[in-house]
């Protein structure tokens, strides 16, 4: 079977669909002939890598954002596993935040992007699965590659989604956390890990990290890896606007884990409630799905994917 990549039209401002032959050229010269589809709303990518997977192709790429690779992923995964564990994903990063293709050194260089596919490395790497409660006040159940957690960072890209990235990801991301912590008070919530006791607490943020970045180039995990078979999680207390602020490189270069108000932790799994009647967001890969309660657990080697040879997150 042919590639197949899945595409969304309207990622990096809407020059992925405008110049969409530029990236048709640079993928056949690389892999030679292929299929692809278009998305045309949120969702679009899983149920088209599901249907791609189904009619037998063997290598899906995802030409957008973290948030068309994460769709892409939860196309290929049901109930934690693998579809067919001989379908290699692939990725040509097209969006503005690019945290996950900065955890395993995808170039944006779509002509770079495409040689990759047919010359590099394949690694064999963990996903998340994140039980959570939709807007609806429904269960669902997604799987994620990157990072998801719960507090200030689902505000923050909540207001990212309301506002849009028409200045790039990383400014798209510093002005919503400026403006989110401006009117900022701490969450309570409870939560454990692996199965033991419940810790009632009041938050910032706790992110459940397979990958190292989020949120445009920050460092939230920076000891992370993302076939270790753990999650890094990060946990923040008591952080206001004056800390991003003053301590703005820290977050980027991954030294926040040094400050009083940060704590780390590896686990298997996470499991969060919110307390006192809070509605507490979710973000998961770039997207805001939903709200807590919500239960993480880590899938070790569900996905098989084609990567830079020197990608070593």
């Amino acid at each position: 079977m042919k590639p197949h990549l899945i595409v969304n039209p309207a990622s990096a401002g809407g020059r992925t669909g405008r110049h969409f032959d530029a990236i048709v050229r640079a993928v056949r010269d690389a892999i030679g002939d292929f299929d692809y589809t278009f998305t045309r709303r949120r969702g679009d990518a899983t149920v088209l890598a599901r249907e791609a997977t189904r009619a037998g192709a063997n290598l899906l790429v995802a030409v957008g954002g973290d948030g068309t690779a994460s769709e892409v992923i939860d196309g290929l995964t049901q109930e934690g596993l693998p579809l067919r564990p001989d379908v290699t994903f692939g990725f040509i990063p097209r969006g503005t935040g690019g945290d996950f293709s900065r955890s395993l050194a995808w170039p944006s260089d779509p002509n770079k992007a495409a040689r990759i596919l047919s010359s590099g490395s394949e690694r064999i790497i963990d996903l998340g699965r994140i039980e959570l409660t939709g807007a609806d006040g429904r269960a669902q159940v997604r799987h994620f590659a990157n990072v998801a957690g719960l507090g200030v960072a689902g505000r923050v890209v909540r207001e990212v989604e309301r506002t849009g990235k028409a200045l790039g990801g990383k400014l798209a991301f510093m002005v919503a956390t400026a403006r989110v912590l401006a009117g900022w008070r701490d969450q309570r919530v409870r939560w454990r890990a692996d199965g033991g006791p419940w810790q009632e607490d009041r938050v910032t943020a706790i992110s459940v990290c397979n990958g190292r970045y989020f949120g445009g180039g920050m460092m939230v995990a920076p000891l992370a890896r993302v076939d270790d078979g753990l999650f890094d999680v990060t946990i923040w207390r008591g952080f206001h606007l004056s800390d991003f602020v003053l301590k703005k490189g820290m977050l980027y270069d991954g030294t926040h884990v040094r400050l009083r108000n940060t704590q780390t932790l590896r686990v298997h799994t996470l499991e969060a409630e919110p307390l006192g009647g809070e509605t507490v967001l979710l973000d998961v890969d770039g997207e805001q799905p939903g709200m807590l309660p919500a239960r993480f657990t880590l899938i070790p080697g569900a996905l098989r994917a084609r990567v830079a040879a020197q990608s070593d997150a």
